[in-house]
């Protein structure tokens, strides 16, 4: 076999993203507080970002466009040229001299829409306080429950694995290795532990926490007490007859005994679980004037973007820099306007899409939410002649604010069936006819989700399958036929 050597060619293309695109996609999907952190942080570490404070006599605003209500966009922004706003294949290719003249001082910052917010500035406030925990509550009684060094250290060891809802998730054997104490020293904390507020909290499953607050509460020999202790499987599925003949009890003792378990509580430390304090700030505000709808891009809060003076002076050889300054200047430079290009790309097309979804969503916007229009990312891609990927991006975590409410951006998309009559209907309107038909069911004999599907077909002429009929049911958390049929016990 002869070995020889030879050169050959291979053409092949790759898709590279370059530093700005990935910037670009990246604030891009983030929202409107994530971006503020993200400016916040840039100002910080790029001595070449500066923000401007005040606005520049000669600089033109960009304004935010109208959308008529023949879904017309009338742009009032000066001269907007699309070549301008090209990414270049290089940072080495950035013409300093344009870049410097266009965000040099506040001659070309962030753009800025016309709203300006009416909540309350000071909401911060209101989050100081911190409430206590769960965890915390139980060291506070662990303390005065016991004493000694061992027991505290097994019950702190105790209390640090409760989830959430106050339950162990360790086992006896798991403690023993963990704090490697005796067996029967780590079972009388855990009952100590047991005995503490809230009731139920340190209970191994379901059953012990009820038994536990039925204990507490002197209710450990009632019929209640059988029914969580033997029969909690025919209780969780509702076979209140089948409860009744085991039991031997009447409707009436029937229902007597399940009123005590509904004032029980599965979750004991959900009540010290603090909810997370969401603020929603709108992306988007969507302003009613006469038949118009206006789009305004919901900047408030966002500093206005520059280069500093000082870092042009370096990069012009002044201010005795030298080779390796320069290069270092050059550089920041660069990524403070990729940053201001960026932003500046990113509401341009969070303003695009949404005046896609005003179009589209006239309905919703005129009529509420019965009259919301099927929608779909690849509808509004299209009709803004960017990628589907882009618009989920631009939806994702953000919001809009309209007559009818605030939503978020995401909510205007969704599938859709066709009646008879050859009319598209949106899935949020097919659920909340779900919704309707189980509120008026009987609940005696509640309606299976074929028989929601037929009743569908016969009031609306709406044609679905039984499977998605259950889907939907199922999204809107309605439990199924089977768990919303009320006895005759009335139960």
């Amino acid at each position: 076999m002869a070995l020889e050597q030879k050169l050959s060619l291979k053409l092949s293309q790759r898709l590279i993203m370059t530093p700005a695109l990935q910037q670009a996609i990246k604030l891009l999907q983030m929202s409107t507080l994530e971006l503020r952190e993200e400016i916040a942080t840039e100002l910080q570490e790029n001595p070449a970002l500066e923000e401007s404070l005040e606005q520049d006599g000669n600089e033109a605003v960009e304004q935010p466009p109208t959308l008529t209500a023949d879904g017309n966009a009338e742009q009032t922004s000066p001269g907007e040229n699309d070549s301008d706003n090209k990414e270049r294949d290089s940072l080495s290719e950035i013409d300093l001299e344009y870049m410097l003249q266009n965000y040099y001082d506040g001659g070309a910052t962030t753009p800025r829409g016309s709203y300006e917010a009416r909540g309350d500035d000071r909401l911060w406030e209101t989050n100081l306080t911190r409430s206590p925990d769960l965890s915390d509550h139980l060291l506070e009684q662990l303390t005065l429950a016991l004493s000694g060094p061992v027991d505290e250290e097994i019950g702190r060891a105790i209390i640090g694995n409760l989830d959430s809802h106050g339950y162990l998730q360790a086992s006896l054997e798991e403690l023993v290795a963990m704090s490697d104490h005796d067996p029967a020293d780590i079972q009388r904390v855990h009952d100590v532990v047991q005995g503490f507020d809230p009731a139920g909290v340190g209970a191994r499953n379901l059953r012990e926490c009820l038994l536990l607050q039925l204990h507490r509460l002197d209710l450990e020999d009632t019929p209640a007490a059988t029914m969580v202790r033997d029969h909690l499987d025919l209780l969780q599925v509702r076979h209140y007859e089948e409860l009744a003949r085991c039991l031997e009890l009447t409707p009436a003792q029937l229902r007597e005994q399940l009123e005590i378990l509904r004032r029980l509580d599965p979750h004991p430390g959900d009540r010290f679980t603090p909810g997370t304090a969401q603020t929603v700030i709108p992306d988007v505000m969507v302003i009613k004037l006469g038949d118009e709808y206006q789009v305004v891009l919901n900047d408030d809060g966002f500093p206005r973007l520059r280069v500093s003076r000082y870092c042009r002076t370096i990069l012009k050889g002044g201010a005795g820099a030298s080779k390796d300054d320069r290069e270092f200047v050059r550089q920041k430079l660069n990524a403070a306007v990729r940053l201001i290009k960026s932003i500046e790309e990113r509401q341009r097309t969070i303003y695009k899409v949404a005046c896609s979804i005003v179009r589209q969503q006239r309905p919703f916007l005129d009529h509420g939410i019965n009259s919301i229009r099927p929608l779909v990312l690849r509808d509004v891609a299209e009709d803004v002649g960017v990628h589907e990927s882009t618009v989920s991006r631009v939806v994702n975590n953000k919001y809009m604010h309209t007559p009818n409410g605030i939503f978020e951006m995401r909510f205007f998309f969704h599938s859709g069936l066709t009646n008879l009559s050859g009319e598209d209907i949106s899935s949020l309107t097919v659920k909340e006819s779900i919704r309707n038909i189980v509120d008026e069911e009987d609940s005696r004999h509640p309606l299976s989700d074929s028989a929601i599907a037929k009743l569908l077909m016969q009031q609306e002429q709406i044609p679905i399958a039984r499977r998605t009929v259950a889907k939907y049911r199922e999204e809107l958390r309605i439990p199924a036929s089977t768990l919303r049929r009320r006895s005759v016990f009335g139960c």
